[in-house]
């Protein structure tokens, strides 16, 4: 039966919706007529003085406006600040509306961790680039600096001014899900690289993030797990990288996680917050939480928390009555409000707001398969299976994972849009649903059989969805090299439920390596994988999620237009019982219903392993791994001679001895005196080096003090232990031609 008040209820709605939009129109016409004067907008004035100008005109309601956000307004919010909010709100993650009366703009929010997310969301365009652990695997913090610029640019076309990209936590756990989001496992690298991300996203104007800080390395349990880690060995690993991405990056905004720390809410540490990022590094900007990840008000605003997001209930009415009771200080909120003003006038977003266009789809494009193409890792390379020669090629059996049709991505929150819709849609019974997160994995529209046919013309080139492990190998057999293409989906709100290739694929591998001797394994995944056929195929080469000119780099890479230079930026284990923690914590927790909803049971993630991450791990543990850290491949060779050693630097010679122009990643590992109790080694310094054949040439790396330093708990600083420091320069952390000492320097 119809509703008869159906179409009354509806024209009512329509009314309000109006008479809303409305409304809106005379308070931005009122700024250019009756505003007072405006005296925080010399820009002569440092960003502080201006945020303090504005904060004496501001009410306390307009305080806490700017302290309380919302997070991808929807139609079906109620109340008239949500309809507002919506209409203002540019569709991203998080929206503040701002205080126009003041001039001080909305802040609109996207995530953007390998490109501007919801890119064609009102048919605009997003460059996807490759993962950020492929970024980091080219160890060059140029092209980290130009992958974050082109975000930049392409957030501002897009009308954003707030990026919530820069994910730095470090590899704990090589089966978190978002690791490829991140950059890698060492501290001094992931810092780094993510440092110059930051850097060329605000230097286009937007203001730029740092997360999730901290101790955020798995997805199992992310909301109720309580990461337990000693003081010295959390400053010295993933707080490292923080630092170094604080203090370099001079990120607008850090966003705390969702865990706990130590048994505080990463949101409401203070030591995290206060003790360390705020006084210990001198952070300027704000902190922000992650969405939903804010659990109380005054406690939380008191250790340190300035923004929740995306609207919960803690800091909007009950701050301002926590506030008008005392119970959270005014200079406290002024101080929250102070650290987002002054952010937003140093970031540029108030004199120069973005003015939006079309992104240079051509140049997204180009930087794309650049970084894809420096980002490959060879891995394996036996009897110079690679590069291939075209000309020589008579057929070509390309097998698996959708090359006929696309290369995979990373999903979650951090998941870009695939020009055109997923060329490999989700099966109508596809389960992996992840809550606000969508369904299935994204493949983009980059194909490699194509790229292939492209550059081996002359060749047969087959394809074979590696489906039925039988038919490829027939294919394989008839071919004078197979190339097996085998992925790994990962996204956010998951974990990898083993390094493991899921799908029989690692049979699909043994299978056809059985049928062809010249078998090639081009990997596809967001991390390490185990390879229990590594040793039965004659190539192995790491793609990572290659972003949408993947497929181009690819076959670039395999027939030598590009000569490999990539290093792994994390350690391949051979095996899970080979890790610290053979299984992750909290995977084997049942939720419990009680008064009628499910609960999980909180649990600790106890970091037993300490300082002991990645290759220090192996190495303290004298276990070898599948593909060392720094491990990489190139169709070139190079010698290393002449080390010397001072306190500030370490000088050597790297010739090209091959017949191929090449650039190889020189890594300068150091081993602390026996004092400082710590792993065998640790990365201090590296240089990417360019060299033509025959090329020889000097290369000097400077030594930081503080990463040949220990972090001393009592002392609560850095401190240089006297004594010998053993030098390690090589191509990898466990490839080291060259070794030399010096005293404490």
């Amino acid at each position: 039966m119809k509703n008869p008040n159906r179409h009354v209820r509806e024209f009512a709605g329509l009314a309000i919706f109006l008479a809303l939009a409305a409304a809106l129109l005379p308070v931005r016409a009122q700024k250019r007529s009756d505003t007072p004067s405006r005296p925080w907008m010399d820009k002569s004035l440092s960003p502080d003085r201006r945020a303090d100008l504005v904060i004496e005109q501001m009410t306390l309601d307009e305080k806490i406006q700017l302290v309380h956000g919302v997070g991808m307004p929807r139609p079906s919010d109620l109340g008239q600040a949500s309809e507002v909010n919506r209409l203002r709100s540019n569709g991203g993650a998080g929206f503040i509306p701002g205080i126009e009366r003041l001039g001080i703009p909305d802040l609109q929010m996207a995530d953007s961790a390998y490109g501007v997310t919801r890119g064609a969301a009102k048919g605009r365009y997003s460059t996807a680039l490759p993962s950020d652990l492929a970024g980091t695997a080219t160890w060059d913090q140029k092209l980290m600096y130009e992958y974050g610029s082109l975000i930049g640019r392409e957030l501002r076309a897009q009308g954003y001014n707030m990026s919530l990209g820069g994910g730095v936590n470090i590899t704990r756990e090589p089966r978190n899900g978002r690791n490829f989001e991140y950059q890698g496992e060492d501290p001094i690298l992931a810092g780094k690289m993510v440092a110059q991300f930051i850097r060329g996203i605000q230097d286009q104007g937007v203001i730029g993030d740092i997360k999730h800080y901290a101790l955020n390395d798995q997805e199992t349990g992310r909301s109720i797990g309580d990461a337990r880690l000693d003081r010295r060995s959390m400053r010295e690993t993933d707080l490292l990288a923080f630092e170094i991405g604080v203090k370099e990056g001079n990120p607008g905004a850090v966003m705390c996680s969702y865990n706990r720390i130590n048994g505080d809410y990463a949101c409401e540490n203070s030591y995290t917050l206060n003790d360390v990022l705020k006084k210990a590094w001198g952070f300027k900007g704000w902190v922000v939480s992650d969405w939903g990840g804010t659990h109380s008000t005054a406690k939380a605003a008191i250790a340190g928390l300035d923004q929740e997001m995306p609207g919960s209930n803690f800091f909007g009415p009950a701050l301002k009555t926590a506030v008008e009771g005392g119970e959270v200080p005014l200079a406290r909120l002024n101080d929250m409000v102070h650290r987002i003003l002054r952010t937003e006038f140093a970031a540029g977003i108030i004199d120069n707001p973005p003015a939006t266009k079309v992104p240079d789809v051509e140049a997204g494009l180009e930087l794309a398969q650049r970084v894809a193409e420096q980002g490959i890792v060879l891995l394996k390379n036996a009897n110079a299976q690679l590069p291939l020669n075209a000309s020589a090629l008579k057929s070509i059996a390309v097998i698996g994972s959708h090359a006929d049709v696309g290369v995979l991505s990373g999903g979650g929150s951090a998941q870009v849009d695939a020009p055109g819709g997923n060329a490999v849609p989700p099966a109508p019974t596809d389960s992996e649903i992840i809550p606000g997160l969508g369904r299935g994995a994204t493949w983009y529209p980059s194909a490699p059989l194509k790229a292939i046919r492209a550059r081996a013309s002359k060749a047969k080139v087959d394809y074979d969805s590696g489906t039925d492990p039988a038919s490829a190998a027939r294919l394989a057999k008839s071919a004078d090299v197979a190339i097996v293409f085998v992925n790994q989906p990962a996204s956010e709100g998951r974990d990898l439920p083993s390094l493991s290739l899921p799908g029989g694929e690692d049979a699909l591998v043994a299978a056809v390596s059985a049928a062809n001797a010249h078998t090639i394994v081009m990997l596809e995944t967001g991390g390490p994988v185990t390879m229990p056929w590594i040793d039965g195929v004659s190539a192995a080469v790491q793609a990572w999620f290659p972003g949408i000119r993947g497929a181009e780099a690819i076959a670039r890479i395999l027939f030598g237009d590009v000569n490999p230079s990539a290093k792994l930026p994390v350690s391949f284990a051979k095996s899970e019982a080979d890790l610290p923690h053979p299984k992750i914590s909290g995977i084997d927790l049942a939720p419990k219903v009680v008064n009628g909803r499910t609960q999980w049971p909180p649990f600790e993630v106890d970091y037993t392993e300490g300082l002991k991450v990645g290759y220090k791990w192996f190495d303290a543990e004298d276990k070898q791994p599948l593909f060392a850290f720094g491990h990489g491949l190139s169709y070139t060779s190079f010698e290393y001679s002449g080390l010397k050693v001072t306190g500030k630097e370490v000088v050597f010679t790297l010739k090209n001895t091959g017949k191929r122009a090449g650039a190889e990643i020189a890594q300068v590992y150091v081993s602390l005196p026996p004092a400082a109790k710590e792993p065998p080694r640790r990365l201090v310094a590296w240089d990417k080096v360019q060299l033509a054949p025959g090329e020889s040439k000097t290369v000097t790396c400077k030594l930081d003090p503080q990463f040949l330093s220990i972090f001393n708990v009592d002392k609560n600083d850095w401190e240089l232990l006297a004594g010998d420091y053993r030098v390690f320069v090589g191509g990898s952390s466990r490839s080291a031609p060259l070794t030399g000492t010096v005293k404490e320097p």
